[in-house]
């Protein structure tokens, strides 16, 4: 036993954790399309074929992943000298890899059947329920249509009584790819028959290229993306309550007609919220099932309405705290122009704002989001005292932090570490700052409150401005409020001073790490970066200053 552990103990270590992979990855995809609520109508149509076509699916892609591995054999040189210091048993496993090879091509052609099988019997029960043989659910699901006007998206892709499974197979991206990845998959196994391989060593090895036309057939397979999964709507659709109506769906608040997108990668989502403000900035809150995100993070967003292809990404402004996520989208650049002219253009009319809602729904409700992902303003609250520093719509992450920093004092959060904050806001235009005005006057009041006027204190600068400007200010500087946000803090003309700045914040906070975030352009980066370091104290027990910049 001891000698066999010695020679074949690492081995098995590493055949046991590539099963364990392939199981739980069965286990878990298979527990996922059969259990899930958002397949619970697709279930009404294919019953378990779908859990087990899609379990192999992911068992498959992880596979795939690393058939070519062991025979990349300059990867393989350089791991042998890589790990010429981990000892003789570890190199010894790279001398294995065609029998790692073979095992993992056994384990794909296993589950191509598998996968294969249930998809044939996939087709035939999406044609069964077409033609109405699984009662009035299944048949009421299979005749929803894509109908922008009904905002209704469809289920079942067989769409008429003349499609058959054959068909379908040889006029669908999913079907065609299928059948070239299997030929190509068949003929690769079958050439390397022992027999084959010594007799027509040749065969076996340009058969063995096809493994090209396999990986491009798969990168494509799933753009077909046939099985369709049950989107979040607005109001809810109830199944338990309304799949024993189907023939109420749409005529009762409780049962909407259900709406169904593509399994992508990324998560759908929908409007609930639409404000476009005078600057050309619109405002949208999402609602996305099982988001979680974090002050200062991003995400990608994607809607086909415009685009199939592309990704542009914003920094969201809502808080953690809050059960939707909203991103603030400046018109620069065509996708943005076109979103937000799309949305004008959206009638409202005699349903009022709903309508308008309704519309971009089914515009958008595909739109995809990609996310959230970290940014350096996430560690915000890990310093005793933040700068923060936003340039224009650079503020939105900020607008994420301040929003965070409310919910945590209203909820009492004893988590929160921050003593105190600044906040520098830079704008060209004087109606870019009613995009938060409302946020701070909040915060203001708030703070007043709770007795800690100094934890926030807030500076805006109108750095674009003519001589009108300064005149009305003049005029109204008696007023105990703001003329142009409406704030007690009075906005300044012109830029900061940021030598004064910096050492107001060193006097105020003596022996604090202060951390600088900024969501601006280069330049005034590179400025601040300096400041940091010029007004950081030697002395770790004094005020040190850390700069912290958004990048995308």
């Amino acid at each position: 036993m001891s000698n066999w552990i010695i020679n074949q103990g690492l081995s098995a270590f590493i055949l046991v954790v590539w099963m364990g992979i392939n199981i739980f990855l069965f286990v878990y995809y298979y527990l996922f399309y059969d259990l899930g609520p958002q397949f619970e109508y697709t279930r009404e149509l294919l019953g378990s074929a779908l859990a087990w076509a899609r379990a192999p699916a992911a068992v498959l892609n992880f596979n795939c992943m690393l058939i070519l591995l062991p025979v990349c054999r300059n990867l393989l040189s350089l791991l042998r000298g890589s790990f010429i210091c981990c000892g003789r048993s570890m190199r010894k496993q790279l001398d294995k890899n065609l029998t790692f090879h073979k095992l993992v091509a056994y384990m794909i052609a296993l589950m191509t059947a598998v996968h294969t099988v249930a998809h044939l019997l996939n087709a035939e029960w999406y044609t069964n329920s077409f033609q109405g043989r699984y009662g009035p659910l299944a048949s009421k699901l299979s005749m929803l249509g894509d109908s922008r006007e009904l905002n209704t998206t469809y289920l079942n892709p067989f769409r008429s009584n003349s499609t058959t499974p054959t068909i379908f197979v040889f006029t669908t991206i999913a079907g065609l790819t299928g059948v070239v990845i299997t030929l190509a998959l068949i003929l690769i196994i079958t050439s390397s028959m022992e027999v084959i391989r010594r007799s027509y060593f040749e065969v076996f090895w340009y058969t063995h290229h096809l493994f090209i036309i396999f990986f491009a057939g798969l990168v494509f397979h799933g753009a077909g993306r046939i099985v369709r999964s049950q989107q979040v709507t607005n109001p809810p659709h109830n199944n338990s309550f309304c799949k024993d109506q189907p023939e109420n769906w749409g005529k009762i608040p409780e049962c909407p007609v259900p709406q169904f997108a593509m399994t992508d990668l990324f998560d759908g989502c929908y409007v609930s919220f639409i404000v476009i403000r005078p600057s050309k900035v619109l405002e949208l809150q999402l609602v996305k099932p099982g988001f979680k995100m974090e002050v200062g993070q991003y995400v990608f967003l994607n809607c086909p309405a415009i685009s199939q292809l592309e990704w542009h990404p914003f920094t969201m402004t809502s808080a953690p705290e809050e059960d939707f996520f909203s991103v603030h989208i400046r018109s620069v650049g065509d996708w943005t122009e076109k979103l937000i002219k799309m949305v004008e253009n959206l009638p409202e009319g005699g349903q009022g704002p709903k309508y308008v809602l309704f519309k971009i729904f089914y515009f958008c409700l595909r739109m995809a989001v990609d996310g959230p992902f970290g940014t350096a303003s996430e560690d915000v609250f890990d310093y005793e005292v933040s700068m923060l520093v936003g340039a224009g719509i650079g503020v939105t992450p900020f607008a994420s932090i301040l929003k965070s920093i409310w919910y945590k004092f209203k909820d009492s959060d004893p988590k929160l570490r921050t003593k105190r904050i600044y906040f520098y806001w830079l704008c060209r235009e004087t109606y870019a700052f009613e995009w938060f005005a409302d946020l701070l006057q909040v915060l203001e009041k708030d703070m007043e409150e709770r007795g800690m006027r100094d934890f926030l204190t807030y500076k805006l600068y109108l750095t674009g401005w003519d001589q009108s400007h300064v005149n009305h200010a003049m005029v109204h500087f008696d007023k105990d409020t703001d003329i142009i946000t409406g704030l007690k803090q009075k906005t300044h003309y012109g830029r900061p001073n940021w030598d004064r700045e910096f050492e107001q914040v060193r006097q105020e906070n003596p022996s604090s790490v202060v951390g600088t975030f900024l969501c601006g352009p280069q330049a005034l980066a590179k400025d601040l970066e300096k400041k940091c370091v010029r007004y950081s104290d030697v002395d770790p027990r004094k005020t040190t200053f850390y700069f912290n910049k958004e990048n995308f």
